[in-house]
């Protein structure tokens, strides 16, 4: 084996969002935090995502022109422009084509498969122009959901032969697989240019005259990642794994769980500004102060012996609400108070705004996106309830954690890699979990957490603490990733400067 060389890692992380500049859901949280951390851990790490017209000004301005070619898209010879700008020790690379991303939206139009495949093609063209222009040469390329899937296999059927990609291996990150990028096949000719490839077009295929950018990616990719170690259990089997289930059992020796984390400097009950009284682990009471004020802002009954349940989620099927509308009836008959934050389908809105209704001064349904609303009921409440089918990873319930507020959640992806259920013989524990898909069982579990809420307060401080003091901070995965990066490059000694990033 060659002699090791102590360097810093060169990542490229190719996604369809990233916080603060665009978000939709959990992909851009991982993909605000992530890359910041992976600095911090020794890669030097660029940032690639679409130019899309909702970018705010203010970032916009802060951008500087790199470069622009034309990249050919099937038939099409298309503009691309790189735009720059740094933050908090990540380079972000801005994929720049009005037609295509200077939109109101992110995703949802007619054309998202051809959108997608530049931006997969725009991401593997532009690894010779940072090479060229910046003398950043790639040593992994990390591309994240179906949005940049094209990307490894772009790399491989094109780009290949030419010396500047022959150090780049691939790693693709599954954020939830029902999401894949199904598209008719006509888009192999017309978009890909990948028709004449058989070995390509054979494996993009996932049915008569159907083609899937996700399947691409896993059959392309070095190593395949997702959300949580047991999701990618999951994974491999049929109910979870959304047809892809054959795929992720041939390929399970590269396949891997690293949980997700969340920003601690952001989710931190002794600091935050948004909420009433600040607290932590080695000084409760001020949450006391902050579920009062919860109390009164819902219009519940201000009362520190009723046990308050908080939802801070999507109004989905996914979600559990079928659970949660099945119990909330016999939860509240039992004193327990509900607060659910969200909004959703339109029969689960309904049906909360019913029990809004009937159940005044016990239930609260705010039908809306609140986030300083959201952090006000991470810190007031008692329980935060997540009984989700399925559940890749979650954040909400390590946020909640972090705020003393104990998780109950179904044994599922994410929410069983991080919550530690109760043990009532050791007093080990960080919350309450259910095993099935039950209403019966999430609301006993429910009911059971608030007997240990009544009758055992000594217990219930414990286990706050217990909670608050988990690690769920991004370095964590973080570490995790650069060693499956080191995998891929063994003779790569990461090199991790005094200077943070």
């Amino acid at each position: 084996m060659a002699s090791r060389v102590r360097r810093k890692l060169r990542v490229v992380f190719a996604t369809a969002e990233a916080a603060p500049f665009c978000k939709t859901g959990g992909l851009g949280d991982v993909a605000g935090s992530l890359p910041q951390a992976l600095a911090d851990q020794g890669c030097k790490v660029i940032v690639m995502l679409p130019k899309y017209g909702t970018i705010a000004q203010k970032w916009v301005d802060k951008m500087e022109h790199v470069c622009d070619f034309y990249l050919n898209l099937g038939w099409r010879n298309e503009y691309c422009g790189l735009e720059r700008l740094a933050k908090d020790g990540v380079e972000y690379y801005f994929i720049d084509n009005e037609r295509y991303f200077k939109r109101e939206q992110l995703y949802g139009y007619f054309d998202d498969g051809e959108r997608f495949a530049f931006f997969s093609k725009a991401v593997t063209e532009s690894l010779q122009y940072l090479d060229r222009i910046k003398g950043f040469t790639c040593d992994i390329l990390h591309c994240n959901d179906w949005q940049s899937a094209l990307a490894p296999v772009f790399l491989r059927e094109f780009y290949q032969s030419l010396p500047v990609y022959d150090n780049v291996k691939t790693v693709f990150t599954v954020h939830n697989v029902k999401f894949q990028g199904q598209y008719g096949d006509t888009v192999l000719s017309d978009i890909c240019g990948l028709a004449d490839i058989p070995n390509a077009a054979r494996q993009l295929y996932c049915g008569p005259k159907t083609v899937n950018y996700m399947k691409g990616a896993l059959l392309y990719s070095d190593i395949l990642t997702t959300v949580s170690p047991t999701y990618a259990e999951e994974l491999k089997t049929p109910f979870y794994g959304e047809g892809m289930d054959g795929i992720f059992r041939d390929r399970e020796s590269i396949l891997f769980g690293i949980l997700n984390g969340i920003d601690t400097k952001d989710f931190d009950p002794a600091h935050d500004t948004e909420i009433a009284a600040n607290f932590s682990a080695k000084k409760l009471e001020g949450k006391a102060t902050d579920k009062a004020e919860l109390q009164a802002e819902l219009g519940l009954e201000v009362n520190p012996e009723r046990p308050l349940v908080a939802m801070v989620t999507r109004l989905t099927k996914q979600k559990g609400l079928d659970l949660v509308n099945y119990s909330m009836e016999r939860l509240l008959s039992r004193s327990v108070q509900v607060a659910v934050l969200g909004t959703g389908d339109q029969s689960y809105e309904d049906a909360l705004r019913y029990f809004d209704w009937k159940y005044q001064g016990s239930m609260c349904a705010r039908i809306a996106f609140d986030v300083g609303l959201s952090k006000r009921m991470y810190a007031g409440a008692d329980l935060f309830l997540m009984p989700s089918l399925f559940e890749p990873c979650g954040l909400s319930q390590m946020i909640s954690m972090r705020y003393g507020t104990l998780p109950v959640v179904r044994e599922t992806g994410g929410l069983r890699d991080s919550v530690k259920p109760y043990n009532q013989f050791t007093g080990e524990g960080t919350g309450f979990s259910f095993a099935n898909f039950n209403a019966d069982e999430m609301a006993d579990c429910v009911l059971n957490a608030c007997e240990v809420f009544w009758t055992q307060p000594d217990v219930w401080k414990q286990l706050q603490r217990q909670a608050m003091k988990e690690d769920f901070s991004w370095n964590r995965a973080a570490t995790q990733y650069v060693g499956l990066y080191t995998r891929l490059h063994p003779e790569v000694v990461p090199y991790v400067s005094k200077a943070k990033g």
